[in-house]
């Protein structure tokens, strides 16, 4: 193999299990690996690109790579990440993460679902895929990201994302849907902190932490363990947000007599004023969590998962074209995801350009300095 004798990320992929038989590897699977990430980094977005892409730009790929039968079709290519375990994938791009970053205790995870929008199949009334992804808000790191079963929902696919990746230390963040006893459960058993927000998919827990709220503000907190903080955000549109974050401890007999959620700390709420045009609307949202009292990194880490939607989802919407990905068949949808989490990553750790992500790609298609910058971003 003629990679360079630093550790690149392609290393970590060279283990792969090869789904082929071996009669008909007339292309090294590295290769393949290779020439696809520097291919979706440079703006491919189908499996047509990537082919094109190899072609184009074949006497760059010969410096690093063998080649020995040239440039793999898109067919073989297809082929290739349609049968790829997309479990042993997803292993080899953490073991690439982990060489890469360097997490600080109280590193916010934030774990959200997104539909792929045109990933349905109007002939075979497939529907539209669903994943979910972990995103590392402060190293702006995607750590992951599972396919949801089309006769399942998010419930189960938290967990064997969770499962995946390293949580000692960090806080995990989610919405309603995740809050599950089995999924708080996970968090903590790999020692990880949660803040997850509470809706009526629990009724009883919803309905004492609200009750309980309410009492507290009642008597002016008298009884109770209470930290407070707000924030306030104005804008040039005439927009006013005020954010009041409140946070009660010492109340797990009271919001969980029966000790169901694992290492139930505290409760927060955060109530959210908008005031546009001279018109004011309020908002509650309640969580609970294992943290500490401490109602402004409770704030802080709720508004880091909200940051998930504009550095992750509209990233990979606007810069990648993820919605219009009609990539479907088998393992195929979960492994292209992975090829953009890894040109994402890269992308987002080149500093030295301060564009975004479409931009960066286009300069890194016609610039193979560049593009040999951004792949540096894999050394450790």
């Amino acid at each position: 193999m003629k990679l360079k004798p630093k550790i690149t990320i392609a290393d970590h992929f060279a283990d792969l299990e090869d789904p082929r038989v071996e009669r008909t590897r007339r292309h090294q699977l590295i290769d393949i690996i290779t020439i696809s990430i520097c291919a979706v980094i440079c703006g491919a977005d189908t499996w047509v690109d990537i082919e094109s892409y190899g072609r184009s730009k074949y006497e760059w790929l010969k410096k690093i790579l063998e080649l020995p039968n040239g440039i793999p079709s898109h067919d073989t290519i297809a082929r290739v990440f349609s049968r790829l375990k997309p479990e042993q994938f997803q292993k080899c791009f953490l073991s690439w993460i982990q060489s890469i970053s360097c997490f600080n205790p109280g590193e916010v995870i934030a774990i959200d679902g997104k539909t792929l929008r045109h990933s349905y199949d109007r002939g075979g009334a497939k529907k539209a895929i669903h994943m979910v992804s972990a995103w590392a808000t402060s190293q702006r790191l995607v750590l992951g990201q599972v396919k949801v079963d089309k006769k399942s929902n998010e419930i189960t696919a938290i967990p064997a994302l969770l499962k995946v990746l390293e949580l000692n230390g960090s806080i995990v963040t989610i919405d309603a849907m995740g809050c599950q006893r089995s999924i708080v459960k996970s968090i903590v058993e790999q020692g990880g902190d949660y803040v997850i927000t509470l809706k009526n998919n629990q009724p009883s827990l919803y309905a004492r932490v609200e009750e309980l709220f309410k009492q507290a503000m009642r008597n002016k907190y008298y009884g109770f363990t209470h930290t407070a903080y707000s924030t306030k955000k104005e804008s040039n549109h005439g927009r006013l947000e005020i954010r009041h974050h409140l946070m009660l401890s010492n109340i797990k007999e009271l919001v969980d007599p029966e000790n169901k959620w694992e290492n139930l700390q505290s409760i927060g709420m955060i109530e959210s004023v908008r005031i546009v045009k001279g018109k004011t609307t309020i908002e509650t949202r309640y969580y609970i969590s294992s943290l500490p009292n401490n109602a402004q990194r409770f704030g802080e880490s709720v508004r880091s998962h909200w940051g998930i939607e504009n550095s992750l989802h509209w990233v990979l919407d606007v810069g990648f074209r993820e919605d219009d990905c009609r990539i479907r068949k088998d393992n195929a949808p979960q492994n292209f995801a992975i090829l953009r989490h890894i040109s994402l990553n890269l992308l987002n750790q080149e500093k030295t350009s301060k564009t975004g992500a479409k931009n960066k790609r286009l300069r890194a298609g016609w610039d193979d300095d560049y593009l040999t910058k951004i792949l540096a971003t894999s050394v450790n």
